[in-house]
């Protein structure tokens, strides 16, 4: 059993039943990141590991407890939302002190626990001012402060950092993860975005449709994709049915369909090595640039597959152009 565990938990909104019969676990000290498109039952779950929706059946354990029933406000757990929920009215410091004050813990107790939690998160110059006078990325932080100083068992994290921009976004996925693993946090984090899972992650758990489709760590759930879904979803997958791979690489499958990895998929490739590999002759139909990398398009007979390369300004393909793609064999995934 995992530090945090679902046991068979369904949930049902009247007739809508969101959640499906989850059984997943967490391990102590882990970042879990539940992955999935809008309306997959991600924050549902969450919220009902928070105790903030009731499990119409199945139960929920933290550190061997049974929680199922236990009220929010007992259940020892930190949360950080989309929108910070900080109070207005109330400096940094008081925001961040607020679950130590609703626990009654002495003053110089507060206080001291507050200001060493400003220092982790990096704002103890911002102590006296207001949530108005923060950029969205300083009121974050102290969300995640104000989560982490009462000292809960488990973190819930539910997209807390889709509301700012990109750049800022991925300094705050590594400062997230620093103070994470510095405190040795059993963390769950929930994302639509499959490129902040594969950075904050121990663990993925992938929603599909109030169900799990595939959990793994994230090289696992890159590298060894199980279903069509799944494939598309994480990544950026050249996937076929069996009836089009075969018209690409001329042989059969027992699977329904195949996935490849744009980067393994080579253009005009020279080799020594006795791998078995694909070949087939194509067009370039279109080629789009990604800072370091370029992203070809090939057509062959009739059926456009990607191959990632590496930018090299003196080796640019041009569209048009004929090409040969080759596939190492043992790169062709078969999903079920």
């Amino acid at each position: 059993m995992g530090y945090i565990q679902f046991e068979d938990v369904h949930k049902s909104f009247g007739n809508n039943e969101v959640l499906k019969g989850i059984t997943m676990g967490v391990e102590k000290g882990h970042m879990a990141t539940l992955l999935g498109p809008s309306g997959c039952g991600k924050s549902t779950l969450l919220r009902c590991l928070a105790g903030l929706e009731e499990v119409t059946t199945g139960k929920v354990y933290v550190d061997g407890k049974d929680i199922t029933d236990v009220t929010p406000r007992n259940r020892n757990i930190g949360m950080v939302f989309q929108q910070y929920s900080l109070f207005p009215n109330m400096s940094v410091y008081q925001n961040v002190a607020f679950g130590l004050n609703m626990q009654k813990s002495p003053k110089d107790e507060v206080e001291r626990k507050v200001k060493e939690m400003l220092k982790v998160v990096g704002l103890e110059e911002k102590i006296d001012q207001y949530p108005a006078q923060l950029s969205g990325g300083q009121q974050q932080r102290v969300a995640l402060a104000r989560a982490i100083v009462t000292g809960p068992k488990v973190l819930l994290l539910d997209e807390p950092l889709s509301a700012i921009d990109a750049k800022l976004r991925h300094s705050l996925q590594i400062e997230i993860r620093r103070i994470q693993k510095e405190f040795n946090m059993t963390t769950i984090f929930v994302t639509h975005d499959q490129d902040e899972a594969m950075v904050m992650s121990d663990e993925i758990h992938l929603f599909h449709d109030g169900r799990i489709e595939q959990s793994g760590t994230p090289t696992e759930m890159y590298t060894a994709p199980r279903t069509r879904f799944a494939a598309g979803f994480i990544g950026s997958y050249n996937i076929f049915t069996a009836a089009e791979f075969k018209k690409l690489c001329g042989e059969d499958t027992d699977a329904p369909d195949v996935a490849i990895r744009p980067e393994v998929v080579r253009l005009n490739y020279e080799t020594s090595a006795p791998a078995p590999r694909y070949y087939a002759k194509g067009t370039i139909v279109n080629s789009l640039s990604h800072g370091n990398l370029v992203r070809y398009t090939v057509r062959c007979h009739d059926i456009d597959i990607n191959s990632d390369v590496m930018f090299e300004k003196h080796s640019l393909l041009e569209v048009g152009e004929e090409v040969e793609v080759s596939i190492r064999k043992t790169n062709v995934i078969m999903l079920y």
